[in-house]
């Protein structure tokens, strides 16, 4: 019988499921309001980094605290889709008036729609459709107008020759050129809080606060996206003169509670070893390891980022590194990012996470070797093999700076 078992032990191995992958987030808490404005953008680099090790299934904050869509946007986009269906009958059935009535409301509801769209089709074919109808009852001055919407919109935009006049074309084709439609303006888009994604006219452009532009004049659908909050969009007029946004975003019930515990775990995995608001966080939101961090504005002198490689299970710190960003003119801080997880990961755990395999000689490093976690002034530790009986071996050269 013994014999027997022992017999079977490889056979039951064998058919044992694979181990569960860690579940794992990156999660950076803003210190000062200047710091904000980075957080979404550097998490979001960290967790890509995370999605090239193995036995890791990444949790990205929008899958942790949500970002719902505007439940009246949709109802609106829903009401504006059969609108531009009822509109459009009445346009064919040369009924210009009734049509003209019908789009006034339909447009109306398509720009409450602004958050629920992703590309400007159902309001671009109603603001096509309503400036053919002004032009057919003879207001060829507000048919252009609508026309210049239409082309800041989408620029590309093809009109339907089955549907509209070669007159009516002739006239966009002649709107293209004209003095109007060379018009440029920009917009400042800020939200509170700072740090959501700016999508205008579906194209992905930054983050919060942020100048976009210059663009051409008139309409612009504009969306911003945060992990934790209700997206916001809206139908954004660009004038010559620059143009201000201010969006006021809406948490979810998952981010007010991720957000009353910041204060006590932002405290705990800088200064300690072992972090037991970091292990009640953890449990809330169902992850097994985390890279936490706090990210201050240091103004002129970078952004600084402290970063520990937690067990949230024990709330152990199993490796921590801090450093600071100069910038991001040219898109330094995602290799910068790339290279803080990679050495975070592969310095506090072996067991289980594989180190990725790369071509980059610098993968393994971050920038920032010569910095001890305890160096305020940001200068450098270097030592050097001094030549024998060369007088200049103990000076810099800014010793008078």
């Amino acid at each position: 019988m013994k014999a027997l078992v022992l017999a079977l032990l490889p056979a039951v191995a064998l058919a044992a499921p694979p181990p569960t992958a860690r579940r794992i987030s990156a999660l950076l808490i803003p210190m000062d309001q200047g710091a904000e404005g980075n957080t979404v953008k550097l998490e979001t680099y960290m967790n890509e980094a995370l999605e090239q090790f193995s036995g890791f299934t990444v949790k990205k904050p929008e899958d942790l605290f949500g970002m719902p869509a505007d439940d009246e946007a949709q109802a609106s986009l829903k009401r504006g889709g059969k609108g531009l269906e009822e509109s459009l009958a009445a346009y064919e059935a040369r009924d210009y008036e009734d049509a003209e009535r019908k789009l006034r409301a339909t447009l109306k509801e398509l720009q409450g729609a602004a958050g629920a769209m992703k590309a400007c089709a159902e309001l671009c074919e109603a603001t096509a459709l309503y400036a053919a109808v002004l032009y057919q009852r003879g207001d060829s001055d507000e048919a252009k107008l609508n026309l210049i919407d239409l082309m800041a919109l989408s620029p590309t935009f093809e009109l339907n020759p089955k549907r509209y006049s070669k007159d009516f074309i002739a006239l966009r084709a002649n709107v293209a050129t004209s003095r109007s439609s060379a018009l440029r303006g920009s917009a400042t888009v800020k939200s509170r809080p700072a740090g959501a994604r700016v999508y205008v006219d579906g194209e992905f452009q930054g983050y919060t606060p942020m100048t976009v532009g210059p663009m051409q004049v008139g309409k612009h659908l504009l969306r911003l996206d945060r992990p934790g909050f209700r997206q916001h969009g809206e139908l954004m007029e660009i004038t010559p003169d620059d143009v201000e946004v201010n969006a006021e975003l809406t948490p979810t019930s998952n981010y007010k509670k991720y957000d009353a515990q910041l204060d006590k775990v932002s405290a705990e995995i800088i200064k300690t070893e072992t972090s037991p608001s970091a292990v009640a966080m953890g449990k809330a939101l169902s992850i097994d390891r985390g890279l936490l961090g706090t990210v201050k504005d240091l103004g002129p002198n970078g952004t600084e980022l402290v970063v520990g490689f937690f067990d949230l299970q024990s709330g152990k710190k199993l490796a921590n590194r801090r450093v600071v960003l100069q910038g991001d003119e040219y898109g330094q801080a995602k290799s910068e990012m790339i290279r803080l997880v990679n050495y975070l990961v592969n310095n506090g755990l072996g067991g289980g996470e594989k180190k990725v395999k790369a071509s980059d000689p610098l993968e393994n490093r971050h920038g920032m070797e010569e910095w001890n976690s305890d160096d305020q002034g940001g200068r450098r530790q270097v030592t050097e093999k001094k030549i024998k009986g060369d007088p200049l071996d103990t000076v810099n050269g800014t010793e008078d700076w």
